[in-house]
């Protein structure tokens, strides 16, 4: 089948909207799916930084929303034609950590998500002149009007739920609120602190307030701190001199808790030195240099650790989230700007000057 997608050439250039071609032979265990939208996240866009290791010319994308329109069949396949579903990241289903409850950690997660997929998946997609497209990011590339995706991958949802907002709830939003919910465990009393407030974060500080929790958001940019205080949070600017004791002060003697979505040495110090003794620190962004820590830092029982994917089970947090935005307690679609698939450079654009916390890109 041939359809509209956004094709990434080289990691210098802009995205191409081109028309590409499907071989849809679907094997057992598969589902084609018509995208309704996809979220741009910053790991897309991080492509363009990976040295060569994410294959090139590819369709990106990789927190899609759509409706079920064929299946592959099998006996695990339990979403059926019409389904409406939100797509997450690929998991191979079968390593510890997959049996485990824990697919964010597959032993497999960096080959299928972001270095070329199964070794079994042969290239489906190519352009108009027949050169193959490189194989499916995230198990989905869902910059397109449709994907070809493993069921594992999908999330069945309501379909009264507005099916193209609810993507990035796949990844970025569930990376937050995950690492939340999941990761810490947060509870009614507990103080969390939550160092930039971008789509994680902002979810982060969203599932912190639902939970009960107190939260300080910490920011560069006073337009997304006025967010976290509609969100529940107490807002305060990264450059306050005595970062730490400030929110030492705002937490009753320290955080229990802080998530840091920045990758700044110098935040990640001031988040450690914020936690009360046996405080934990979740780190989501990769880091791309060495990380430098402060004396005493780690003293007191303070610990710290990479949270992937929020700890998720799509399965099981996806429909959380969705039932707690129907009451009213998760507004994530007050953070989405959508976009025509056709815009995808004006829709980076924006999310690199900081326009815009989530785009969502409708085929």
């Amino acid at each position: 089948m041939r359809f509209r997608a956004a094709v990434l050439r080289s990691y210098e250039d802009p995205f191409a909207v081109e028309e590409v071609t499907l071989r849809t032979e679907l094997a057992v265990g598969e589902i084609l799916v018509e995208i309704a939208g996809c979220g741009m996240c910053r790991t897309d866009l991080a492509v363009r930084r990976s040295a060569g290791r994410s294959p090139l010319p590819a369709v990106l994308g990789h927190e899609g929303s759509g409706v079920v329109v064929r299946t592959g069949g099998g006996p695990d396949t339990s979403i059926g034609v019409g389904d409406h579903v939100v797509l997450s990241f690929d998991s191979c289903g079968h390593c510890p950590n997959c049996r485990g409850a824990a697919p964010a950690y597959c032993d497999s997660f960096a080959t299928l998500n972001l270095f070329g997929g199964r070794q079994e998946d042969v290239p489906r997609l190519t352009d108009a002149t027949g050169g193959a497209l490189a194989p499916r990011w995230f198990g989905q590339s869902s910059f397109a009007e449709y994907a070809l995706v493993p069921a594992r991958n999908a999330v069945r949802v309501d379909p009264a739920l507005p099916l193209e907002l609810l993507g990035p709830l796949g990844c970025g939003f569930l990376t937050g609120a995950g690492a939340v919910l999941n990761a810490f465990g947060v509870g009614p009393g507990d103080t969390l602190a939550v160092f930039g407030a971008g789509a994680v974060g902002l979810a982060a500080v969203m599932a912190a307030t639902a939970a009960g929790a107190l939260t300080v958001a910490i920011d560069r940019h006073a337009q997304r701190l006025a967010l976290a205080e509609r969100f529940g949070a107490i807002p305060l600017s990264a450059t306050t001199a005595g970062l730490p004791e400030r929110i030492r002060r705002l937490t009753d003697g320290g955080a229990r808790y802080a998530l840091d979505t920045t990758a700044s040495s110098p935040l990640i110090n001031g988040a450690l030195q914020a936690l009360r003794p046996t405080g934990s620190l979740g780190l989501v962004a990769r880091l791309h240099t060495a990380l430098p820590l402060d004396p005493g830092t780690l003293d007191r029982g303070r610990g710290i650790r990479h949270i992937s994917e929020g700890d998720a089970v799509p399965g099981l947090l996806i429909p959380l989230l969705t039932g707690l935005w129907q009451t009213g307690r998760f507004p994530f679609d007050e953070l989405i700007r959508t976009y025509p698939l056709a815009d995808i450079n004006e829709a980076e654009r924006d999310c690199d000057a900081g326009r815009v916390v989530k785009p969502v890109l409708l085929p």
